[in-house]
């Protein structure tokens, strides 16, 4: 088995339709600029209230990466 060094970066992904779209529009867009990314965990979920429903979600990640040789 490979030893596996990895580094940690946080995001806070947003989006007003769903967690899962928050969550996916970081990942997305880390992507561009981010090599080897390998695993997330959610930090914290939170959102915005409008007329008594949720209106818009923002999603706090912690991203783990591989370093490069």
């Amino acid at each position: 088995m490979a030893h596996h060094v990895y580094k940690k970066l946080e995001l806070v992904g947003s989006s007003p339709t769903s967690i899962e779209d928050a969550i996916s529009t970081a990942i997305a867009r880390s992507d561009e600029s981010v090599d080897n990314m390998r695993w997330f965990e959610v930090v914290q979920i939170r959102g915005e209230i409008e007329g008594g429903k949720p209106a818009h979600y923002q999603v706090t990640l912690k991203v783990g990466f591989t370093l490069a040789d």
